[in-house]
């Protein structure tokens, strides 16, 4: 089969790789149709990661069940399913806790796409094996184009989720997105509207996302840098700005008592501010995104048009022209389609 293969920073090759086979009880074998760039995507393929090359990339995106272990009921050839990028068996304890981005029975951030936790392939791949698939694959509604939907095996999930807990508790929380990737903070401000947050505001240093999230509905400031603090008495922050002074300026703009969620994936040690955090008391939340027990609800509200990630997408291209469009990524975020069957 065809695997996209990272080999260094600005390096890919479509490479000609074993097939991967039902190997274990709960299988699958999927062929994905429908595979979306993260924004980690773009800054491994711009520059050096802890992640050693080569490796297969990818790791958002719906697929075709072509092949099954077991009989099973939940599952069936020829269904189409979104793809988590976490390895995950359903049954350890972090599993049952709805944490399968910590799984216990694989090495830690087991994923597609990296070689976090071992190498399991790349959702570019023209095949991959997913294990626990009961537990890991989402049947996609049939009102549902993949299209839309492959982003929810990561960056829309993971938005959802950055906001979904607070806005479920306190639907008249006020609303902070530090932006600057390409995409993870906008579909933060669409997952957020979508559940019914009066008050979003977007800060980024880029005028074109900012008009972007100025149409979605978020009140918008367009900066020419970081500030190092931002008034404004929110109750909740996300940081998706990949930036050190993002990072800090998410913190120190989150109110006494609030709610700061760090998105953002950082490579380095970040300086924590913590007596000015001490000096306020916030509630810091990060880590892996657990995709898989919230994408039902995601599809839902796609399948709904309550959350529309599609001004954020670019596309559909050509899984052959994979190469150029990472090389020389479009401002939104790239999917790339192939025909089922």
């Amino acid at each position: 089969m065809q695997s996209l293969v990272l080999t260094g920073p600005r390096s890919l090759e479509w490479q000609d790789r074993p097939a991967p086979r039902l190997s274990a009880p709960m299988d699958a074998l999927v062929r994905p149709i429908a595979s979306s760039v993260c924004d980690l995507d773009r800054r491994l393929v711009a520059s050096p990661s802890p992640f050693e090359p080569p490796f297969a990339l990818g790791h958002e995106a719906v697929g075709e069940i072509v092949d099954l272990a077991d009989d099973d009921s939940a599952l069936r050839v020829g269904q189409r399913v979104v793809i988590p990028w976490h390895i995950s068996c359903g049954t350890c304890e972090n599993c049952r806790r709805g944490l399968p981005g910590t799984c216990t029975s694989v090495p830690r951030l087991a994923s597609y796409g990296t070689t976090a936790g071992g190498r399991w392939g790349g959702l570019f791949d023209e095949l991959v094996r997913v294990p626990w698939a009961r537990h890991n694959l989402t049947p996609l509604p049939p009102a549902v184009e993949p299209f839309l939907a492959a982003s929810a095996a990561d960056n829309l999930t993971d938005a959802f989720q950055a906001v979904r807990p607070t806005l479920t508790g306190r639907p008249d929380a006020k609303v902070l997105v530090v932006g600057g990737t390409a995409s993870l903070g906008l579909l933060t401000v669409l997952s957020a509207i979508a559940l019914g947050a009066a008050d979003v505001t977007y800060l980024d240093v880029d005028e074109r996302r900012c008009a972007k999230a100025s149409a979605a509905g978020a009140a918008v400031v367009t900066a020419d840098a970081y500030p190092d603090r931002f008034d404004g008495g929110f109750d909740l922050v996300v940081d998706a700005s990949a930036s050190t002074a993002g990072f800090r300026c998410a913190l120190l703009s989150t109110r006494p008592g609030g709610t700061c969620v760090i998105r953002s994936v950082y490579f380095g040690e970040l300086r924590l501010p913590y007596f000015a955090l001490y000096g306020t008391g916030i509630n810091l939340v990060t880590g892996p995104p657990h995709a898989s027990p919230h994408v039902p609800d995601v599809l839902r509200l796609v399948g709904d048009g309550i959350l529309d990630p599609s001004p954020m997408l670019s596309g559909p291209f050509r899984y052959d022209d994979a190469i150029g469009i990472l090389l020389e990524p479009p401002p939104d975020k790239p999917v790339f389609t192939r025909g089922e069957g």
